[in-house]
């Protein structure tokens, strides 16, 4: 988990990491989004194509997929980094996941990246309190690694 700060731009410089895994992969563009409406995601943008024309297919639950389809359109955009590692968020984005004037957070998943609002990370850190002894006995019995 990493903290960074927008500019007043709206530009987020990605943590040497990052910037070191997507330059092993290749990846150079992307495109930046949310399909929930409170946790954004930068996807490499083959990765991106491969999430949009599942959403379009998927026949499981069509609702869902369009809704999500719609909120990635609304709030998304493409992003390349530029040469000081810096992505540009969408504005739309920033706004509506309360992504400007302060700090985020930044966390691997999978190819992406997935960025938490300083209140959406506050508020699931205080849901992670909530693991305990008793919660652990029980990861514990599912199988969890020691």
């Amino acid at each position: 988990m990493y903290a960074v700060k927008p500019d007043s731009a709206g530009r987020m410089k990605l943590p040497a990491d990052f910037l070191e895994y997507f330059a092993a992969l290749g990846h150079t563009k992307f495109f930046v989004t949310s399909l929930d409406r409170s946790l954004g995601t930068i996807y490499p943008l083959s990765l991106w194509r491969a999430t949009e024309k599942f959403l379009e297919n998927d026949q499981q639950d069509p609702e869902l997929s369009q809704a999500a389809a719609f909120n990635a359109a609304d709030l998304g955009g493409k992003a390349e980094l530029d040469g000081n590692g810096r992505l540009l968020l969408p504005a739309e984005l920033r706004k509506e996941l309360g992504l400007e004037n302060g700090p985020v957070r930044l966390k691997a998943a999978g190819e992406c990246v997935d960025i938490f609002s300083e209140a959406t990370y506050e508020a699931l850190r205080e849901r992670g309190k909530t693991v305990g002894p008793a919660g652990m006995a029980k990861l514990r019995q599912l199988g969890i690694p020691k």
